[in-house]
């Protein structure tokens, strides 16, 4: 049941604030019961539910209304019973059906403020806007507006802020626009407009923010922008502007992202010397050149840096590890770069996500990393790095993505040096290396992030004010990808393209959560463990080109959401299990395999199919068996049982008949068929891999 809000008492209340007070158990329409002496009321973020008043809101004197943040408030916004003193409109993020229609527009003159976002409007005519003269503040975006910008809009000559960001607005920003010589934020982002930055602009010196980004803009920059004497955020990221970046003629830039375009040549030197820059994003021009100037050691407020995806060479500038102690973000990656990776990483820093893929970094991997404890991304692969495992790097207590594929590492991998090794990673990728020995079931057991499912889908990004969202170059279901996002369920172990030998560790089922397990092309040996059947999650497994031997475990069909499934090049025999899950996958998954058999493989199986391994049961702490995969005590103490039962009936009736030579041709042809198939099997031995 709704309550009411009463407030009979303050009969000469001007001012209502309840901003963020939880009254949700109110009643919309109880709005009509407050007095007409009341000139200002906030309700933002109340959780307001039902329908507004609508004509029924008579309140002659108001001046101020704000019912944002309030997205279950529905109904009708009046068009005609508004106080005609009204300069405060704010109804973003709520589900109150506008109508900018003539009748609201023209009871709306006073109006100097007004915020539409992410509204219910149902019919507009935002060339009537263009009448409210007194506007300063107007905010229309996040709605589905499309069509040209009205060019009356360059009738409010009073605006400071325009934000028209995330609707449809198509065709070129018109000309009128250069009379609003006030205006101090411009938001055009997010939308469908095209054409050049016309030069017609540069009248707009009191700019402070100008955000063009996600658009169909060309040409060049103006170079104009870059004389703005009061600009602080310049963000034109993904356009089809082209040419080079011309010089900044002013040092007041906070912000800069001009990534995702076309631009060439060298980085001018002026960013490097914009001394209050706190983002500097030119990743994705494939086509800037030159080094990275050493003058960005001077850049001590810098939180943001990515020149990701650009031609860059040279060497990584030395003070990178420690020149700003807010850095959270440091993305690198592929470039031209060369040299070492600097060790200067000191305590205390902000870094959380360093990205140096896709160079050609040389030597070991800095233990100075270490020092960065706020770390949750490292991704050094595909590089020249020469080391062996950073186990330094286990303690890190946020470090939720390694990625070191693609090296030249090398040696043991054995095992925790720590308790809560890597206990938060989600996703391992040392592939491509040369690690060997055998896998290191130690951090199996400790992967605490790899043995649960995230329930909560988001993405990976920067928790400081610029939101930026983490990327990653991986192998993802067999094809080498780059995720622009990262989504925090995801959960990967990829350790392929190594020299890791012995046997899969049943403690292996304990990553629960894995969605890809990659083990391929190493030396393993002994059977598939059954143990897999645990990982109900997996979406991708591939054991390929290994030396695995026995059945494929009929529990692996359990796998509801696999995939991928890659077994080839091993030594597998028996029949391929059938049902809904295997029926999915075609030969590829299974060739290499001389002994499998079944409609994959087009080869009959015959006799009696044995039965697959048993479910594990296994001891977390304990990889051993005495006598291989799926044997056991009992197991051979029954086998010899029987064997010496047949063995002493057959040998009485064989002698007992004075008839042996049945016995013995019988005996000849099982030895000649059993030759025969060991010289098969140690040629397919040899030959397997290369």
């Amino acid at each position: 049941k709704k309550n009411t809000l009463s407030v009979q008492n303050l009969t000469k209340l001007r001012d209502l604030n309840l901003g963020s007070v939880n009254i949700s158990l109110v009643a919309p329409n109880s709005l009509t019961n407050l007095f007409s002496s009341l000139s200002s009321l906030s309700l933002s973020g109340c959780g307001l539910q039902g329908k507004f008043p609508g004509n029924n809101f008579l309140l002659p004197n108001l001046e101020s209304l704000d019912l944002s943040y309030n997205e279950g408030l529905t109904g009708s916004f009046p068009s005609s019973s508004l106080s005609n003193v009204l300069s405060w409109l704010d109804l973003s993020d709520t589900r109150i059906s506008v109508y900018l229609e003539n009748d609201l527009i023209s009871n709306l003159k006073s109006l100097e403020y007004m915020s539409l976002r992410n509204c219910n409007i149902i019919r507009s005519d935002l060339a009537l806007l263009g009448n409210l003269t007194q506007l300063t503040y107007l905010d229309l975006s996040s709605n589905n507006f499309s069509g040209q910008i009205p060019s009356l809009l360059g009738n409010l000559v009073q605006l400071r802020s325009l934000f028209l960001g995330s609707n449809k607005f198509m065709g070129q920003v018109p000309d009128s626009l250069s009379s609003l010589v006030n205006l101090s934020y411009l938001d055009l982002s997010n939308n469908q407009l095209v054409g050049v930055i016309h030069s017609q602009l540069n009248t707009l010196s009191n700019l402070r923010s100008l955000y063009l980004s996600n658009n169909l803009f060309n040409g060049t920059i103006p170079s104009f922008l870059f004389a703005l004497p009061s600009l602080d955020d310049l963000d034109l990221h993904n356009n089809n502007f082209i040419g080079n970046i011309s010089e900044l003629q002013h040092d007041s830039l906070r912000f800069l992202d001009l990534s995702s375009n076309h631009l060439r040549g060298p980085i001018p030197s002026s960013i490097f010397k914009q001394e209050n820059l706190t983002t500097l994003i030119l990743a994705s021009n494939s086509n800037l050149t030159g080094e990275i100037s050493s003058y960005i050691c001077k850049l001590r407020f810098l939180r943001v840096l990515d020149l990701s995806t650009t031609s860059l060479s040279g060497s990584m500038p030395q003070c990178l590890g420690n020149f700003s102690s807010m850095l959270s973000v440091l993305h690198l990656g592929m470039n031209n770069l060369q040299g070492t990776i600097p060790s200067t990483f000191t305590k205390d820093n902000s870094l959380k996500y360093l990205n140096l893929n896709g160079n050609e970094f040389e030597g070991k991997i800095p233990s100075s990393i270490n020092n960065c404890a706020m770390l949750e991304v490292l991704d050094l692969g595909n590089n020249k790095i020469e080391d062996t495992f950073p186990y330094f790097l286990e303690t890190l207590p946020k470090l939720q993505i390694l990625v070191l594929k693609s090296n030249k590492l090398q040696g043991f991998v054995k095992g925790p040096t720590a308790y809560n090794s890597f206990s938060k990673l989600r996703i391992l990728d040392i592939s491509d290396n040369n690690f060997s020995g055998p896998l290191p079931t130690g951090y199996f057991n400790s992967l605490e992030a790899m043995m649960a499912s995230d329930q909560n889908m988001i993405y990976m990004r920067a928790t400081n004010y610029t939101g930026y969202v983490y990327s990653i170059k991986m192998t993802w279901k067999g094809v080498e990808i780059e995720f622009m996002k990262i989504r925090s369920t995801i959960r990967v172990l990829d350790l392929s393209n190594n020299n890791f030998t012995g046997e899969i560790p049943k403690v292996i089922g304990k990553l629960k959560a894995l969605q890809q397990l990659n083990l391929s092309h190493n030396s393993l040996i002994g059977h598939i463990q059954s143990s897999l059947e645990k990982l109900t999650n997996l979406e991708s497994l591939d054991l390929s080109s290994n030396l695995l031997t026995g059945r494929i475990p009929t529990q692996l069909g359990d796998l509801t959401f696999l995939a991928i499934l890659n077994l080839s090049h091993n030594q597998l025999e028996g029949p391929i299990p059938s049902g809904e899950q295997f029926n999915t996958f075609d030969a590829s998954s299974f060739e290499g395999n001389l002994g499998l058999c079944g409609s994959q493989v087009l080869k009959q199986c015959y006799g009696d199919e044995a039965p697959s391994l048993p479910p594990s049961s296994f001891d977390e702490g304990d990889d051993s068996t005495l006598f291989g995969e799926g044997f056991g005590w009992k197991a051979v103490t029954v086998g010899y049982g029987c064997g010496f039962v047949f063995g002493v009936a057959t040998g009485y009736v064989v002698f007992r008949t004075k008839k042996p030579l049945w016995f013995l041709r019988m005996v000849e042809d099982k030895w000649n068929l059993q030759s025969k198939k060991t010289k098969k099997n140690a040629g397919r031995y040899g030959a397997r891999r290369n």
